[in-house]
């Protein structure tokens, strides 16, 4: 059995892990993609949108809506991945212990 001081230094040592990887998300870039490549979205790992990029084959004025799908589903497509990596990280960080499901990091 651990004692107060090991503890408090596997919390700390944890603390520790878990700044250095939210500093590496905050600089991990993905791209989402959709409609094979037609509409992409880079994001952060902190979920900001640096970029959109759209095909002009798919600027369509008489359908909108499809072109709104294409950049909701590259999003979604760049979300994921930020969430993945997320979760991997995270995995790491705390020595392969799993966080419980649905339970997200406050970063």
């Amino acid at each position: 059995m651990l004692n107060m001081g090991q503890m408090m230094k596997q919390v700390q040592d944890m603390q520790n892990k878990m700044n250095l990887m939210q500093n590496k998300l905050n600089e991990t870039e993905v791209t989402g993609q959709a409609g094979g490549d037609l509409v992409t979205v880079t994001m952060n790992g902190k979920y900001d949108v640096k970029q959109i990029k759209i095909d002009p084959k798919v600027v369509d004025p008489s359908d909108v809506e499809m072109l709104e799908d294409m950049v909701t589903a590259a999003v979604n497509d760049a979300k994921a991945r930020i969430d993945a990596i997320i979760a991997s990280e995270t995995e790491r960080a705390m020595g392969g212990v799993k966080l419980p499901a649905g339970m997200k990091l406050p970063f």
